[in-house]
């Protein structure tokens, strides 16, 4: 399928300020930077990739500093607990962050260290695991529209509906388990699922649903090695599952679903981004700033209080002041 998803007119999608030609220029420690256009980790709405072709899993955007990278993911998490704030006290935008990747990728510990300063009362994680009973006798869609994020709020999916066009489609025997009727269940099934997908991501972009989407870019040789080290050390044995290694067997058909769901899913309102994933620290630096960057273009504020509602305050105030 060629992509034809770019920009269309008479769109109220939530609007970023992420242009794919601007530099992204971080600072870290007292004299290095690590400089990247956006567009070396986002793809382009209505453009087809190939994430062998496309996207360096071991990019670092010319840094080699490892600790002031994490000194500067402190500082990125520090504005992010602030921008929370004041998107929860305007109530207006709802923050869905999706994360996907193949096993081992690091979307547990990239959650972990970006959302760190994240007041959880404002934030939910959901992790979307094999689909229950219950789920199958619904559409594909309906347990990501459960778990999304109410207004002022911040709804993380570690995996989630895309799974439907990723492991469903490397396995398609799991269709059968979708009890769908067997008229749709030709061809053009991920096409229109494709579509299916982006007509829902419009649709919550255009009720106030800010979308950022992440996948971890890891490559097979660092896969390996942290197969390896969970093997290795009895603190990670819990991390590893037979089943993530007989997964591996199927990269080349991953890598196959990964670009053609990146090609037809990425668009002006919910763009991808992959993130170099072989450096742990360098993939949570880039999602931190990708996340600051788009709450920033937002422009959210606190909001003003009426006069009234000042004057009340001022009456309060003033009525404790009096107090012995």
């Amino acid at each position: 399928m060629s992509p034809s998803h770019g920009k269309r007119g008479g769109d109220n999608s939530v609007k970023l300020k992420l242009r794919e030609d601007k530099k992204v220029a971080i600072p870290l420690g007292s004299d290095g930077k690590a400089h990247f256009r956006l567009r070396q980790v986002m793809v382009p709405p209505g453009q087809r990739v190939v994430l062998a072709k496309d996207f360096d899993p071991g990019f670092t955007g010319g840094c080699k500093d490892k600790q002031a990278s994490v000194e500067q993911l402190a500082a990125n998490v520090r504005l992010l607990s602030e921008l929370q704030e004041k998107l929860y006290a305007q109530d207006s935008y709802a923050l869905l962050l999706i994360f996907q990747g193949i096993d081992a990728a690091g979307k547990d510990g990239a959650i972990q260290h970006v959302l760190s300063g994240v007041n959880p009362q404002g934030c939910h994680v959901t992790s979307f695991k094999v689909p229950s009973e219950e789920e199958l006798d619904h559409d594909y869609l309906w347990r990501a529209t459960k778990a999304l994020p109410a207004r002022g709020m911040i709804g993380i999916f570690n995996r989630s509906h895309y799974e439907e066009v990723l492991v469903v489609r490397v396995h398609p025997e799991l269709l059968t388990r979708q009890r769908l009727p067997p008229k749709l269940l030709d061809k053009r099934i991920w096409d229109r699922r494709f579509e299916e997908i982006r007509n829902f991501e419009r649709y919550l972009t255009q009720n106030g649903v800010v979308i950022l989407k992440f996948f971890l870019n890891l490559s097979r040789e660092e896969q390996r090695e942290r197969f390896i080290a969970r093997i290795d050390e009895p603190a990670k044995h819990w991390k590893f599952s037979l089943g993530d290694y007989e997964e591996r067997r199927f990269w080349d058909d991953y890598q196959d679903a990964y670009s053609d769901m990146l090609s037809n899913t990425s668009t002006p309102w919910a763009p991808w981004f992959v993130i170099p994933a072989d450096h742990k620290w360098f993939s949570r630096l880039a999602i931190s700033m990708v996340i600051c960057e788009a709450l920033e273009s937002l422009d959210l504020k606190f909001p003003r209080l009426e006069k009234e509602r000042r004057r009340a305050l001022a009456g309060v105030r003033a009525e404790l002041k009096r107090e012995r």
